[in-house]
């Protein structure tokens, strides 16, 4: 997300926006509405990879399914870092996330829309599965080429969890184009 970020802004010549002073938050860290905007335009505007759903429900699920996957071959692992071990706490913090935003949104999905979900996280878990079964070197260069997800992956979860269903802000919006 933050090479699609920087990216972003190198090929537009711009700067992020900077974070409003008078923001209410208190807490370090946390993204006022503009910088939240700001990236939710570039996570949006990116092209997402082969096979993944445009459709913010059905994409979190793919997303949750990916990490899951991700966190399962770590775990078969035998000879894990301190830094694998991390991976995968985060993983399942972020799996976590993903399956909290899934059961906030359910209620206000189309049987339509569980179904594309049950079927975009049974295609990206099933990218996993040839894995598990390989030998450990095979499962451990698996594990740390995994690059991680779509920026979008984020953004669709906040967006379905909080039933936000206003079009996502564009590049133009935030002054990107």
């Amino acid at each position: 997300m933050l090479l699609s970020l920087v990216t972003a802004l190198v090929l537009a010549g711009q700067t992020p926006p900077p974070r409003d002073v008078g923001a209410m938050s208190t807490a370090p860290g946390v993204e006022t509405g503009e910088t939240e905007r700001f990236r939710e335009a570039v996570a949006y505007a990116n092209p997402m990879p082969r096979g993944a759903p445009e459709a913010d429900y059905p994409l979190v699920a793919w997303c949750e399914a990916l990490v899951n996957g991700h966190v399962a071959l770590g775990e078969t692992l035998t000879n894990r870092d301190p830094l694998d071990l991390d991976i995968i706490r985060l993983g399942k913090l972020e799996a976590a996330d993903f399956r909290a935003a899934l059961n906030a949104a359910e209620p206000r999905q189309t049987a339509a829309s569980r179904a594309a979900a049950r079927a975009a996280a049974a295609e990206a878990a099933a990218k996993w599965t040839p894995l598990i079964g390989q030998d450990e070197t095979v499962r451990s260069q698996a594990f740390g080429l995994f690059f991680g997800l779509p920026g979008r992956c984020e953004h669709a979860a906040r967006r379905i969890r909080e039933n936000i269903t206003s079009a996502p802000a564009t590049p133009a919006d935030v002054g990107l184009e």
